[in-house]
């Protein structure tokens, strides 16, 4: 039942399409509920290879030997809305993390202008296929989903839903060992 229930968040996050950008609408998405999971290190599995074509024009290969906070969006959704600015101050506060989104279920246009509003200054991916790379570690279920890669290039935390200051902190201090200007 687990699977078929993580296949459909899978499904509903990458769409019909064969992973392209559609246009969708806040009607049409899975609201995570603000949790955070975060997996034991010697439980963790290792991160895809994370690549492609980014919003911004020319492609991006996402270092693997640094600690990363991966974040699925679209500017349709008024969760990832709220957590834009969270997430564009601890990027710009915490150099020594690579930040970086994968957009999803959007078009080009009004997510350029969504990074424009909130001054988002990190890459944001636009091949949401990405999403399904993360099957068999810690899938992204919901829009928005922050997912958080170790130094080692490993799936270590996944935060559901809307990331705030305190959870973000908290997630990156434990996965990283760093401290975390928030």
């Amino acid at each position: 039942m687990k699977k078929v229930i993580a296949l459909s968040f899978v499904l509903l996050l990458t769409g019909c399409s064969g992973g392209g950008l559609s246009s969708a609408n806040e009607n049409s998405f899975v609201s995570g509920n603000g949790s955070a999971v975060i997996i034991k290190e010697s439980n963790r599995k290792v991160a895809p290879v994370i690549s492609g074509e980014i919003l911004s024009g020319g492609t991006l290969n996402l270092d693997q030997g640094k600690v990363t906070v991966l974040n699925v969006w679209a500017s349709w959704c008024s969760p990832c809305r709220a957590e834009a600015p969270t997430l564009q101050d601890f990027a710009a506060k915490n150099p020594n993390i690579q930040f970086a989104g994968i957009l999803t279920r959007d078009n080009l246009t009004s997510a350029q202008r969504f990074v424009e509003r909130f001054k988002i200054t990190y890459p944001s991916f636009v091949d949401d296929s990405l999403i399904a790379k993360f099957r068999g570690t810690l899938p992204a279920n919901a829009i928005p989903t922050t997912l958080v890669i170790d130094s080692k290039g490993r799936v270590a935390a996944r935060i559901s839903g809307q990331a705030t200051v305190a959870m973000l902190s908290d997630v990156l201090s434990k996965v990283s060992g760093l401290s975390i200007n928030a």
